[in-house]
């Protein structure tokens, strides 16, 4: 009897070892909470823009953030979007001097 209750026991706290664990390493992954399904056709004011996330997945696009916190998602194919992010990336780099 002490063997059977021994065992059941063990298996229970496998059971939650195994889905803590399984928990614990599936929230750890970072997740993108806003993605791009579609794409603004305008040409945004670059001053405005403080930071942007390029994505590949579900469209190639780059998601600029704005000062106000606003998120828009343009195509990153675009000459002006290079030229947006290349700026930020300045900005960037003379904060760290």
């Amino acid at each position: 009897m002490k063997l059977h209750t021994a065992a059941i026991l063990l298996l229970f706290w496998l059971g939650i070892f195994t889905v803590h664990t399984v928990k614990g390493s599936a929230s750890s992954q970072s997740m993108r909470r806003y993605s791009c399904a579609t794409l603004s056709p305008r040409q945004l004011n670059i001053r405005n823009l403080i930071s942007y996330e390029k994505q590949q997945v579900p469209i190639d696009a780059i998601m600029f953030i704005t000062a106000k916190g606003i998120r828009i998602c343009v195509g990153a194919n675009q000459q002006w979007v290079q030229t947006a992010m290349k700026r930020i990336d300045e900005r960037r780099v003379a904060k760290r001097r």
